[in-house]
């Protein structure tokens, strides 16, 4: 487990990635048409035994409803990271385990609805179940940004699932996936020693393979060096 030091350390670090990211210019965008052009995978054609559940190509998300750009549920990533992430799921598979993914590369007009989303302070039917201790207004930007390293198609969000006894179960980590809520960060308070360590489980797994985590949000995870960091990509995921 990390220490309170370490942790203090990546905030920190986030910060300043944070100042850094709004003092540089945006990503260019691809021209890339499809995933075949743009050099991205299918991440369950490459790590056998991933659980894929795109949460915004159905109606179970924050926005309740389908996210404009996820055409299918599947999970596309450039090809280094899933590559990365299949290496990831044969170490966990070995010990029992499984990822069970909740979102891959994510259309940058995907990005657009989710501002627009939490522009529109008079819709809150997801409040109880994603954001029930912050007010939509302060969404932004901490927890929703109008550029998104899922993007640039090496951000991944993902839980664990225990597969040692049959049918594999979801590991207890104390949220659910997009709550918008200091329980969320990877090394909350609230969280129990056993939520704990099971979000430390997950983070020295995807560390292990070059992903790293984003402290405010347990479930995500950006493959470093990111192969196109300057380049975003808007094709609809097929």
């Amino acid at each position: 487990m990390a220490t309170w030091n370490s942790f203090a350390w990546a905030i920190a670090l986030s910060g300043v990635a944070a100042v850094a990211a709004a003092a540089s210019p945006p990503p260019k965008l691809s021209p890339a048409r499809t995933a075949a052009e743009a050099g991205m995978v299918d991440v369950a054609t490459r790590a056998p035994g991933i659980e894929i559940d795109m949460r915004y190509a159905g109606e179970d998300n924050f926005t309740g409803r389908r996210v404009e750009g996820y055409e299918a549920p599947t999970c596309l990533l450039l090809r280094p990271a899933a590559d990365a992430l299949a290496k990831v799921q044969a170490h966990l598979k070995a010990e029992g385990y499984a990822l069970h993914v909740y979102d891959c590369y994510r259309p940058v007009r995907a990005v657009k609805a989710f501002v627009a989303w939490a522009g529109d302070l008079h819709e809150q039917s997801t409040k109880a179940a994603h954001y029930p201790h912050v007010e939509k207004s302060a969404l932004i930007p901490d927890y929703i940004a109008d550029q998104s390293g899922h993007s640039r198609g090496a951000t991944i969000d993902l839980t664990l699932v225990d597969c040692r006894h049959g049918a594999c179960q979801p590991v207890d980590m104390g949220t659910d996936f997009d709550l918008f809520d200091p329980r969320a960060h990877t090394e909350a308070a609230q969280a129990t020693p056993a939520q704990r360590a099971h979000r430390q489980q997950l983070v020295k797994a995807m560390a292990a393979e070059g992903f790293a985590n984003y402290p405010l949000e347990w479930w995500h995870f950006t493959f470093r060096p990111e192969p196109t960091p300057d380049t975003a990509y808007d094709f609809p995921v097929r």
